[in-house]
C-alpha cells in the first residue's frame, strides 16, 4: 500500500490545527505532539504540519517563505462544485487569503487560497463525463 505524506512548515501549530479542523480535516493523535500534527486527508494521504524547528530537522538550507514565494501547489479533489465553494468559504472564514479567481473550465471547477502560512491549496471538482 502506497501512502503520501506532505510536510509543511507552520509558524503557529495550534492555529494551523484550528484552521484545518475548520475545513473539516481530522488529526491522527498518534503522530501529533507539540511539534507536529498529522492531518488526515484520506485513508492514505496525510499532511504533516511541522513547527519550523521540527521542519528544519528534515531539510538542508532555509525554509521558504510561502507568503512571498510559491513553493508548491497542493490540489485536493472534491465530489461536487458545491463542495469547492463550501471549502473556499470555510477557508476564508478561518483566515485564509484568496489566491486566484475561481476557475471554471466546464468539466473542471476550482478555487484556490493561501493558508495561514501562505501555502497554496487548490480545491477542484472534475466531471470526467464532460472532459473532452
Amino acid at each position: 500500500m502506497r501512502m503520501i505524506f506532505v510536510n509543511l512548515p507552520v509558524r503557529d501549530l495550534p492555529a494551523s490545527k484550528r484552521f484545518f479542523a475548520a475545513l473539516g480535516f481530522s488529526f491522527n493523535e498518534q503522530f501529533t505532539d507539540d511539534t507536529a500534527a498529522c492531518m488526515v486527508v484520506d485513508a492514505n494521504i496525510f499532511v504533516m504540519l511541522l513547527t519550523h524547528a521540527r521542519f528544519r530537522d528534515f531539510i538542508n538550507g532555509e525554509i521558504s517563505d510561502a507568503t512571498t514565494n510559491t513553493e508548491v501547489l497542493t490540489a485536493l479533489s472534491t465530489d461536487s462544485r458545491a463542495e469547492v465553494d463550501d471549502m473556499l468559504a470555510r477557508a476564508l472564514a478561518a483566515g485564509a487569503k484568496p489566491w486566484k479567481p475561481i476557475m471554471d473550465m466546464g468539466f473542471m471547477y476550482g478555487c484556490s487560497f493561501q493558508d495561514l502560512d501562505g501555502h497554496v491549496w487548490e480545491i477542484i471538482h472534475m466531471d470526467q463525463s464532460q472532459a473532452s
